[in-house]
């Protein structure tokens, strides 16, 4: 270790006489002998002991590379591989399933549609099927009141053609009456049948 002068001595009081190089403290080196030497790795009398460590540190350096260092990356650089190659085989796999699942899923979405429109064909057909029976018993029921109203209206128009065969004899009667006198009630029937027949 090198320790200027101003830290490693100590000063004598002056009214001893001491000098200022007279007392040195730890393994200080003199000040001239420091001026003199250089840097050591500057120094041309140690470049062949340098390169002899460098030499033989960076052989130390390379098997420690080439034994130990680059084994395990390589190890690491494998298992990497070999794990982003089976995360890769996995994400096709579930791919494949997601595929199988969405193909599963469009089936049965087409099977619903399928049997919703079946059903939705069934409800038609049973309600027009339900809607005809209605309509043909609602006819057939209709049908009969017209032919109950067609034989009504029948029944009153005989009654009233029969009773207009009688108003017309009484009217003839009482229009002959009127004009000559005594009308033959027998001759008048046969008269107003043969008018209505």
């Amino acid at each position: 270790m090198f320790v200027t002068s101003a830290y490693g001595q100590e000063t004598a009081p002056a009214d001893q006489g001491a000098t200022t190089t007279d007392v040195l403290i730890g393994t200080e080196v003199p000040h001239e002998a420091a001026e003199e030497g250089l840097f050591p790795p500057f120094n041309p009398e140690t470049f062949a002991s340098q390169i002899v460590w460098l030499a033989i540190t960076f052989g130390l350096f390379y098997l420690f590379l080439k034994r130990v260092a680059m084994p395990r990356l390589a190890g690491i650089v494998e298992t990497r591989s070999g794990k982003i190659a089976s995360d890769l085989d996995q994400a096709a796999r579930m791919k494949e399933e997601a595929d199988a699942a969405v193909a599963a899923y469009e089936q049965e979405l087409a099977q619903a549609r399928a049997g919703a429109m079946a059903i939705g064909q069934k409800a038609r057909d049973a309600a027009e099927a339900e809607a005809g029976a209605v309509r043909k018993k609602i006819e057939a029921e209709l049908d009969k009141k017209l032919a109950e109203s067609e034989a009504h209206i029948a029944s009153i128009k005989s009654n009233a053609m029969k009773d207009v065969g009688a108003i017309a004899e009484s009217t003839a009667s009482a229009i002959i009456e009127q004009l000559v006198g005594k009308a033959d009630k027998a001759g008048v029937a046969a008269a107003v049948k043969s008018v209505a027949g």
